[in-house]
């Protein structure tokens, strides 16, 4: 299978569960597919293909950006890298989920969150931590 697909697969598989976690956080088959990490854990697997089948044929490495970039040169590697950001970001975007439910957190507000993360990653991280933080303030507060 080309790189291109398994590129096109990837970008599929998440969408799906995206729209669950922003539309049906509460569904049996949204806590099955992505709250229980079962498609971040798959593509997981595909980054795992990815790294062993390239492991020492790729230059470059981790430990300045022109290491980086001279790994991304290679396009298995690329591609790994791009299905990492993938698993991550649905498996934050699963935990913001989880944990506001456990915290009674109106879902409302965590869908901008899920829309950041899986956008621009850590951004919508940092907003759920901002909604969080001011939600257990206004708690403390009230009790």
């Amino acid at each position: 299978m080309s790189y291109d697909a398994i590129f096109s697969i990837c970008n599929t598989a998440v969408l799906p569960g995206w729209l669950l976690l922003a539309l049906l956080p509460r569904w049996k088959w949204t806590a099955r597919l992505i709250t229980s990490v079962i498609i971040p854990a798959l593509l997981g697997l595909v980054y795992l293909y990815l790294v062993i089948t390239q492991f020492g044929r790729a230059e470059g490495g981790f430990g300045s950006l022109s290491q980086v970039q001279q790994l991304f040169q290679n396009p298995a590697m690329l591609l790994a890298g791009w299905i990492h950001y993938l698993a991550f970001d649905l498996f934050i975007g699963s935990w913001e989920v989880r944990d506001a439910q456990r915290l009674g957190l109106n879902h409302w507000l965590v869908i901008p969150c899920l829309a950041l993360a899986f956008l621009f990653g850590p951004l919508g991280l940092l907003l759920y931590f901002l909604i969080r933080l001011t939600a257990k303030k206004q708690s403390m507060v009230e009790n």
